[in-house]
């Protein structure tokens, strides 16, 4: 099955064939400041199965363990929508996010645990909601 990601505006956009190898969040401060939010959540791909078309910039960063980490985003809207992680040649992250996707897999590994913000642990959070 074949899914396609976008950025906010369109134009850019990732089509993945087949399943991600794993659905992670991320509790680092990078993905915290990235995102706009208290984690971020990726779906990583074989490299292979990952076809990007449209306009981009990059943004490279050294991640904690010293391996650079390019991100791949929207000139116009400014959306994250995939990065590479030289650390792990061959694979492709992509933001869960950009697939808009309600049914899209939970998160089974999460990351950087003593930075994640206690409240989201709370399975008794009680806030207002609304559709």
């Amino acid at each position: 099955m074949a899914r396609t990601g976008r950025c906010t505006c369109g134009g850019l956009e990732v089509t993945c064939d087949g399943d991600p190898i794993r659905i992670s969040m991320c509790h680092c401060y990078a993905c915290q400041q990235r995102t706009g939010s208290v984690f971020g959540v990726q779906a990583r791909y074989p490299a292979d199965k990952v076809t990007a078309r449209g306009d981009e910039k990059t943004y490279v960063r050294i991640g904690d363990d010293g391996g650079k980490i390019t991100f791949h985003f929207c000139p116009t809207c400014g959306a994250t929508v995939y990065w590479d992680i030289d650390l792990m040649p061959g694979f492709v992250a992509v933001a869960v996010g950009a697939f808009a996707d309600r049914e899209f897999g939970p998160p089974t590994f999460s990351v950087y645990e003593a930075r994640r913000h206690a409240w989201t642990k709370d399975p008794d959070l009680q806030m207002e909601t609304w559709d």
